[in-house]
């Protein structure tokens, strides 16, 4: 049975839709959905290229994170490293470029844990998540905007941080979990 909620949906992304917004990173573009009183809504969808965040796990099990300076917080909170895809660059790469740098660490193995949706009610983003071993140092190479701190912890440090609201960022929270999960639960 077709719904025709979804041809809607698939119809406007197919069409040009109107782009209310541009900026480097995304589009905030307006999309058309079909209501339940058979009335048209107008949305407004910000399109993202897709993302990627790394879980950098080193030799000893302890647990590189960074702590960032946020605008949009305006103060450092705790992350795992993560960053926007470029054009046609698949997101394993994204991942070793994002996590050279931001920490300055190379991983010998990269491996996804899963693939999020960030906010689908209003982003248009996947997110993909890694998980990073065989971790050696080099030289990190930050984003001008960018203040970042590397972190090591404990998972128990981690775990204890998430529990008191230290860790708040969702990606990393999720992140970690898995992570957590994958290696504690073989």
């Amino acid at each position: 049975m077709t719904n025709t909620n979804d041809n809607i949906s698939r119809n406007s992304e197919q069409d040009a839709e109107p782009i209310l917004f541009e900026s480097r990173v995304f589009n905030i573009v307006e999309r058309k959905q079909l209501g339940r009183s058979g009335k048209i809504l107008t949305r407004h969808i910000v399109k993202h290229p897709g993302a990627v965040a790394i879980v950098p796990v080193l030799n000893d099990g302890n647990v590189l994170l960074i702590r960032q300076f946020r605008v949009s917080f305006q103060r450092e909170i705790y992350e795992i490293p993560a960053g926007t895809r470029e054009p046609n660059e698949p997101p394993e790469q994204t991942a070793i470029r994002e996590l050279i740098e931001e920490t300055g660490y190379r991983a010998e193995n990269i491996e996804k844990l899963h693939t999020i949706y960030t906010s689908p009610g209003v982003l248009q983003e996947e997110l993909i998540i890694y998980l990073a071993t065989g971790l050696r140092l080099g030289q990190s190479a930050p984003e001008d905007g960018e203040k970042i701190v590397n972190e090591i912890l404990s998972w128990r440090q981690i775990n204890q941080m998430i529990e008191n609201n230290q860790i708040a960022d969702a990606k990393s929270i999720v992140g970690l979990l898995l992570a957590q999960k994958k290696l504690f639960e073989k």
